[in-house]
């Protein structure tokens, strides 16, 4: 068919349609014409104590920490903060419970396209991960993975190879030996771990990890790998955010990397703004690609609770870091020697968050496929090939 012949097919096919629609007292053209609104999904947070939140922050999914957390001092004074099997177990079933109990609100995601299935029964379709493999350090080819898969079968799609410092496994962000920064790779035992969460078709996280690790388990998988909450050490030059080498790493495997709301790791300007996020956005556009951007918060779905009873008061708000901030500034870890003025953006900080993030990118001039992708459909996409 020529392209005028086209042209006039489709003419004649909208002037019925409109006419059809003037004849209808039950049709109108704008109601036939609403375009549904975009795919949001949140690479991290948590469920809330109130599930009205759930509704109010527009989220037709995310991925929820349900880990338990164990606060443990080091040998050079730093604190880790260690998830346990036994800890684990508990908050899980606890989680999955909370989740059958409110079924107008939830859907458990098990499977990528529980996305689609909650989205149509006008859910909510969370994902249970959990923050550091420290929870199955026990476990392994001995006795069959035995832990792991009971946190399987209790809905687990999502494990983080380690939180901040390194376990049996992995290299951690914030690994030192008291003098300098350190990038540990993973180990011998960390490559058997990610061929069993392949396997279980669990999708690996590798948020915290060092750029080593990272680089090593992006390589050791078979699936694609992802970092469900980070930013660009280009831009903010800290160990906890990650080098380029990372991000192009994880677009080439067609993962996805989210970036979340801690504003000390988003800029280093004196006050944080909404740019300062799209800025990251647009960032990891550019070294991983379209298909590799993601939004994460790390916060509560309504925000940083403390910052909110501040009223985003950042210069009051970043007191309670500043300690933990000092102590790895004593051990000359990458970025702790720039000491960080605020915690949140305040815009951001807010359970509003995606709608306004949607709107900054606009702004931005992002094409609308481009926000489609960064607002849902890249974690859609990767859930959807990886939980099967």
């Amino acid at each position: 068919m020529t392209q005028k012949v086209c042209n006039q097919a489709r003419r004649h096919m909208l002037k019925g349609l409109g006419a059809a629609t003037l004849l209808s007292p039950l049709s109108s053209f704008p109601a036939w014409a609403a375009k549904p609104r975009r795919l949001y999904i949140d690479g991290l947070s948590f469920l809330p104590t109130d599930i009205n939140d759930v509704k109010a922050s527009k989220l037709d999914a995310f991925i929820a920490d349900v880990s338990a957390i164990e606060t443990i001092e080091q040998a050079d004074g730093t604190k880790n903060y260690k998830r346990t099997y036994e800890a684990c177990i508990n908050s899980i079933t606890q989680a999955a419970n909370s989740v059958k109990a409110n079924p107008d609100v939830y859907l458990q995601g098990l499977t990528g396209t529980d996305i689609s299935k909650a989205k149509t029964q006008q859910q909510t379709a969370v994902f249970f991960q959990i923050q550091g493999a420290d929870c199955v350090e026990n476990d392994g080819l001995s006795n069959e993975w035995q832990q792991l898969d009971n946190l399987h079968q209790q809905g687990l799609r999502v494990l983080q190879l380690t939180h901040h410092y390194g376990n049996r496994y992995a290299g951690g962000a914030l690994d030192n030996n008291g003098l300098n920064s350190l990038n540990t790779p993973l180990t011998g035992a960390g490559r058997e771990l990610i061929t069993e969460l392949n396997r279980k078709n669990i999708l690996i996280d590798v948020s915290h990890s060092s750029a080593q690790t990272a680089l090593d388990a992006i390589k050791a998988s078979q699936s694609p790998v992802m970092q469900s909450h980070g930013a660009a050490r280009a831009i903010v030059n800290n160990a906890r955010c990650s080098p380029d080498e990372v991000i192009r790493a994880i677009g080439d495997n067609g993962g996805v990397f989210g970036v979340f709301m801690m504003s000390f790791w988003l800029t280093n300007k004196p006050i944080p703004t909404i740019e300062d996020y799209i800025k990251q956005l647009a960032y990891i556009a550019k070294v991983g690609g379209f298909d590799c951007v993601a939004i994460a918060n790390d916060f509560p779905l309504r925000g940083q609770e403390n910052l909110l009873a501040l009223d985003n008061n950042n210069s009051e708000g970043i007191k309670e870091y500043l300690e933990w901030w000092h102590s790895l500034e004593d051990k000359n870890v990458l970025g702790f020697d720039v000491e960080p003025k605020h915690v949140v953006i305040p815009e951001l900080n807010s359970i509003d968050r995606m709608s306004r993030i949607d709107d900054a990118l606009k702004k931005a001039r992002f094409k609308s496929t481009d926000r489609d992708r960064f607002m849902g459909e890249n974690w859609q996409r990767v859930l959807k090939q990886v939980l099967v």
